[in-house]
């Protein structure tokens, strides 16, 4: 049984590379922390705009980020910060790093969230495997580089901003056993009702599967456990 998620914080920031990469779990968690009154904020690597088959990127691009701004405050989250790099060539290194630490400057979180950044979304016994994007594995090892490199003045020494070293940890999402979870029994429904906001991209995903059936099937699938509970896991690391 995995560790309840400590709760000795109070605004946290949750990075993602596109938009609807939140509402594929994490969200859930979302919706229980800020009905608890915990301030949580988004920021997104990418907008998402080579995402939509048929859709031109300059066009997906304004539609995603602003489904992504719908779907935030569906689970009370009213800041939704975009760094506007390329969809699809996110590249683990000082570039991306630096961008990431200077939005945990402007943001001061206690808690950094981000999600699975593994090389497969299966076990490693588990053939064939599902790849991950990899602009999902760049971006989720940069994270915890940028945690560091926030509150050192020296790294990245034109970045703006005081230096923050207040985060306490980071939350990385984990598939399969995590050693902590939180509970979203309560977020179940506002996750549903979130990712149902990214209505134009669920649409061209599988046209013949209706929205909210899609939502339900994701967030049943990234939340419920064998043992009938309602969690999302993580991996903690100090900040």
């Amino acid at each position: 049984m995995p560790a309840p998620f400590p709760a000795d914080w109070s605004r946290a920031l949750v990075v993602a590379a596109h938009p609807d990469d939140i509402e594929y779990g994490v969200a859930a968690a979302v919706a229980v922390w800020t009905a608890a009154g915990k301030e949580v904020r988004y920021l997104l690597a990418t907008r998402g705009e080579a995402g939509i088959a048929g859709m031109p990127p300059g066009e997906a691009g304004p539609l995603r980020e602003e489904e992504e701004r719908r779907s935030a405050a569906v689970v009370g989250v009213s800041e939704v910060d975009f760094l506007y790099h390329r969809d699809g060539l996110l590249v683990e290194g000082p570039p991306l790093r630096a961008d990431l630490a200077a939005a945990i400057r402007r943001h001061r979180p206690d808690l950094v969230v981000t999600l699975h950044g593994g090389d497969t979304w299966t076990g490693p016994d588990v053939t064939p495997a599902a790849w991950n994007s990899a602009d999902h594995r760049a971006l989720s090892r940069s994270v915890l580089d940028a945690v560091a490199d926030a509150g050192n003045e020296w790294i990245f020494p034109d970045l703006p901003g005081e230096p923050w070293s207040g985060v306490q940890y980071v939350a990385v999402q984990t598939i399969g056993d995590p050693p902590h979870a939180v509970d979203v029994t309560d977020g179940v429904e506002p996750a549903v009702a979130s990712l149902t906001e990214h209505r134009r991209y669920l649409e061209v995903l599988s046209p013949d599967v209706p929205v909210e059936d899609q939502a339900r099937q994701v967030v049943d699938q990234a939340t419920l456990t064998e043992d009938g509970d309602r969690r999302v896991g993580f991996r903690l690391f100090w900040g």
